[in-house]
């Protein structure tokens, strides 16, 4: 046998390695495969050049592959590697094909490993990657929606203390409005104990903290859609019944460009508005909204539906036909799916909405 000659390069020019990463704020856990081998499992600090280095001297020149789940980390790990020449892809948990043994027995070794295997397979969707720009513009929007849930809540909070302490709201403030007399009157309500009154104040508090909040938000919103990336399709959008300006700014902050999206059945399910279906020999169950799909823009949609079909004579006979044999809200889906092919339209062909067109 020849002498191994030491240092010499080892160039896997062709070949391809495949990189499953299970990633965690401290970790990640790596798993390698070729297309004939499973190479190495093992640990290490999330670091993107680590990793890199390590691919880059064990199987030199060879074309790598490497995937994630999307999680908190968002995209920043899949950009560090682009930028960095090694193709990286995010995938959605619930694409990754799984085992009844590895869901009994599920961990981050079994977790990577998943994803390196569906990797070589070529049997995994990626997930659409943003801009850095306007995934940023994208987090503006979901601040304003998150500051609607905060608001909310702190509302309902005021009313459970008010219950609790049995004190009736007076009719003049039932219009569900929390107008600044109403808030003033909170203030000058008056507790059994001083810990009551400690409470509303500290609730009251945030209440207008979030209110500052919201406008600070929306002006910086209406100067987003100004510019000339958002101007034209805002006007469009908005021209939709039930479709003001914020509701206009995130759906296009969260289709980024309609004209990815191939086909309608790909929109429909990128937003949600598809139903389960379970089928068994002849017997054909529709159950009700899947749970993946981007619940922000579905809640649009429901919204901007209940609102069309009283604007929109054509959405209104739509309805009323499928209303006599479709159950209760299950037919509101079906107008916010004709009502999200009528918005791909105006965006895709540039024109403003038509009411009363049938389509």
């Amino acid at each position: 046998m020849g002498n191994v000659t030491l240092g010499k390069s080892l160039d896997f020019s062709g070949q391809n390695i495949y990189v499953g990463m299970d990633v965690h704020h401290k970790s990640w856990k790596i798993h390698i495969l070729s297309d004939e081998f499973e190479l190495k499992s093992f640990s290490q600090e999330p670091d993107v050049e680590r990793l890199c280095s390590y691919l880059e001297y064990n199987y030199q020149h060879a074309n790598y592959l490497l995937a994630y789940e999307a999680g908190f980390c968002g995209f920043w790990i899949q950009r560090a590697f682009q930028k960095r020449g090694v193709p990286c892809k995010v995938i959605h948990p619930a694409d990754v094909p799984t085992t009844g043994k590895e869901h009994l027995h599920k961990t981050d070794a079994v977790d990577s490993r998943k994803i390196a295997k569906g990797l070589r397979k070529g049997d995994l969707d990626y997930l659409h990657v943003p801009e850095i720009d306007l995934e940023l513009d994208r987090q503006l929007l979901r601040s304003r929606v998150s500051l609607s849930t905060d608001t909310t809540r702190v509302k309902n909070r005021i009313k459970s203390l008010l219950k609790f302490q049995g004190i009736t709201i007076p009719e003049s403030y039932h219009e569900g409005t929390w107008s600044s007399s109403f808030i003033i009157w909170l203030k000058t309500i008056e507790f059994a104990h001083t810990s009551g009154k400690i409470t509303m104040e500290n609730l009251l508090s945030e209440y207008e903290f979030f209110q500052k909040q919201k406008k600070h938000l929306e002006s910086a919103i209406r100067k987003l859609s100004q510019t000339d990336y958002y101007s034209k399709n805002i006007e469009l959008i908005q021209s939709i019944p039930g479709i003001g300006l914020l509701a206009g700014m995130i759906l296009l902050t969260e289709f980024e460009d309609i004209s990815r999206f191939k086909r309608l059945d790909e929109l429909c399910s990128y937003c949600g508005v598809i139903p389960t279906c379970h089928t068994t020999g002849d017997k054909e169950v529709i159950g009700g909204l899947t749970k993946r799909g981007n619940a922000v823009i579905k809640n649009i949609l429901i919204e901007a539906a209940w609102i069309a079909v009283k604007r929109d004579p054509a959405l209104l006979l739509y309805y009323k036909e499928q209303i006599v044999r479709i159950k209760g809200q299950k037919v509101i889906i079906k107008v916010a799916r004709k009502l999200l092919s009528r918005i791909r339209y105006v965006l895709q062909n540039q024109v403003k909405y038509e009411m009363g067109v049938i389509k």
